[in-house]
């Protein structure tokens, strides 16, 4: 009879210990998937890393003060896209809501599609980089040739003046960077649109 006891005790032990191990492990697991889209809300409230900021509404305020934004334009080596700002730079007023313009143009015989990354530079200065329309919003697919005019509407918030680090800041560098979206890999030595043949991984550095 006491031997049976310990029997069916060691059994219940048993199974609750597998239970709380697979418990462990689920909950492991769903942190795990919860972990990108949290850090991306991180960056996205913080600017960690240089992200900008994403707004509804423009600028209420305007300060006396210049303030130089230069534009950098990237593609990965698979996306085979002519990418780049049509003004290498601008200079606009802390507080002032601007325009500022990219180009990309397929150079494939076929459809591609980007999704475009962003940061700036210096990386504290993302939490008031503000943008309130912009391309990197949403995925972008060009046809064989197609050239796209992709605009993006910011503004500096004047309370960057207010940060210790920040308060002589004289220019701020905006970096996108287009990648094909999984799965839509051209292949290697796939036609362009003007009959020549290009590798899809060759370089696309377009801003250096």
């Amino acid at each position: 009879m006491t031997e049976d006891r310990l029997s069916r005790d060691n059994n219940r032990r048993n199974r609750i210990v597998a239970a709380s191990c697979v418990a462990f492990f689920g909950s492991m697991l769903g942190m795990a998937y919860a972990a990108v889209p949290l850090y991306a809300m991180f960056c996205q409230i913080t600017g960690y890393g240089g992200t900008t900021q994403r707004v509804e509404q423009y600028s209420d305020r305007m300060l006396d003060r210049d303030i130089t934004i230069r534009f950098d334009a990237n593609t990965s080596g698979a996306l085979p896209w002519d990418f780049q700002p049509e003004a290498r730079e601008m200079t606009i007023k802390i507080g002032e809501t601007v325009q500022a313009q990219y180009k990309a143009q397929n150079m494939f015989s076929t459809p591609t599609a980007g999704r475009a990354t962003f940061n700036v530079t210096p990386e504290l200065a993302g939490a008031y980089f503000n943008k309130v329309e912009c391309f990197c919003f949403t995925d972008t697919t060009l046809k064989p040739g197609e050239t796209l005019d992709m605009p993006v509407v910011f503004f500096v918030d004047p309370d960057i003046v207010d940060v210790p680090e920040l308060k002589n800041i004289k220019t701020i560098t905006l970096s996108y960077t287009f990648f094909p979206l999984e799965g839509d890999k051209p292949l290697a030595a796939a036609p362009k649109v003007d009959g020549s043949t290009t590798n899809g991984n060759s370089e696309g550095n377009i801003g250096g």
